[in-house]
């Protein structure tokens, strides 16, 4: 049950209608963050954004991040599984590694963030540009994973309804319609 009156819509939804105010803010950011311009895919940025939302324990952002980056990926699909049992240790490139290791730190605390770090993540093969990202992303996600679950929003529990947000989300992006 949400801690405020809300519209019965899944997680960032409920939210996004309830407060058109800020729901042009950030839905520009989630498309900017994740579909606009990067030396990262668009599906690569979804992994990022699933697994700090999984690390953080919001269901709703993990699941949707998830079907996004699944439908995203097309036959690498697996990917995502991949990252979401084994985190920067997945079977994915050694940059994904790197990249992952730094949301996660990231995720903690941006101070644990070490050169070594970042230092890693270059000599895989990311630029400046992915490191960025990676860490805005990251950021971002923290942010929204809070707001989702500060204010108890409603998700659903069948994998079809994710299924059906990430289909949506891979066409469409995250500009309100």
């Amino acid at each position: 049950m949400p801690y405020i009156d809300l519209p019965h819509a899944p997680g960032l939804l409920s939210l996004l209608q309830k407060f058109p105010a800020t729901a042009g803010p950030l839905a520009e950011l989630a498309q900017a963050l994740l579909r606009g311009p990067s030396s990262l895919t668009p599906a690569e940025r979804e992994v990022i954004a699933a697994y700090v939302s999984d690390l953080n324990e919001c269901f709703f952002c993990a699941e949707t991040h998830a079907a996004t980056a699944a439908e995203m990926l097309g036959p690498d699909r697996a990917v995502m599984d991949q990252v979401r049992e084994y985190g920067d240790k997945a079977p994915v490139s050694g940059r994904i590694q790197a990249l992952l290791t730094i949301a996660s730190k990231v995720r903690e605390s941006g101070r644990a963030v070490t050169a070594e770090d970042v230092d890693r993540a270059r000599a895989e093969g990311a630029d400046d540009r992915a490191i960025h990202d990676t860490v805005l992303v990251t950021a971002a996600f923290c942010m929204f994973n809070r707001y989702v679950d500060g204010l108890a929003t409603w998700a659903p529990t069948d994998a079809d309804s994710y299924r059906m947000f990430g289909a949506d989300l891979a066409a469409h992006g995250y500009r309100r319609r």
